[in-house]
């Protein structure tokens, strides 16, 4: 069974929360600050991280930074207000994905889920199904060990950065526009926020690119979408 841990200050929306993930299979234990949901997350092994913003403690744009640090666990976040979401995009923390509330019970199973799946898929189908190396460039994806390196240097990406940027990797020179790539790659469909995508396209790039403004691998072809460069 999965487990994962929500870090919740309001009792009664940690309960919820934890009520319906659990009818869904899925084991979920609550912390109630953020001082102590980063201590739980980083010394014990969840497979996804339930993160709400506002938190007595460290705030959850802090607990995000500092177990995005250590760890490669999805990592959701939650907010009660959308100007948060900007926060969330302009600082690259490295969340996977993010929810405003009020939402409905079944979207968060349905997210939760989907993440749990697709890391899974990553980090251990990969052996089985694609145990290859990608060369483009300088550019050197290891899709078996989850490495990838800009000329001898190892740059390190999270998860969902990984299977981003190994899926254009694995269709180059086809553009992809972003509800493609949010349902190819988030593994629900696009009634999401997809600036989820551009917000992982651009930390992609800001690790791979010799010069991010003017970017040779992934290439933004406007109005349509983005595409691998063929290599």
């Amino acid at each position: 069974m999965k487990t994962i841990l929500i870090i919740e200050d309001n009792q009664e929306i940690a309960e919820l929360e934890r009520d319906f993930l659990e009818a869904a299979g899925i084991t979920a234990e609550i912390a109630e600050t953020g001082t102590d949901g980063l201590d739980r997350a980083l010394h014990q092994d969840y497979d996804l991280v339930l993160l709400d913003i506002m938190l007595p403690g460290l705030d959850g744009f802090e607990v995000c930074r500092r177990l995005r640090a250590e760890k490669d666990v999805p990592i959701l976040m939650v907010s009660a207000k959308r100007e948060d979401i900007d926060k969330i995009r302009g600082l690259g923390l490295g969340a996977d994905d993010y929810i405003i509330k009020p939402f409905s019970p079944m979207e968060l199973v349905a997210r939760v889920k989907a993440h749990i799946a697709r890391y899974e898929r990553l980090t251990a189908g990969a052996q089985a199904a694609n145990a290859a190396v990608i060369h483009c460039g300088d550019l050197t994806i290891e899709t078996d060990k989850h490495r990838v390196f800009v000329g001898p240097k190892e740059v390190t990406l999270t998860h969902k950065e990984f299977e981003l940027l190994v899926f254009l990797a694995r269709n180059q020179g086809i553009v992809f526009n972003r509800e493609r790539l949010f349902e190819k790659v988030w593994g629900y469909d696009a009634e999401g926020d997809t600036a989820t995508v551009m917000v992982h396209i651009n930390r992609i790039r800001e690790k791979i690119e010799p010069d991010p403004s003017h970017p040779i691998y992934i290439e933004t072809v406007w109005g349509a979408g983005y595409r691998m460069k063929e290599c």
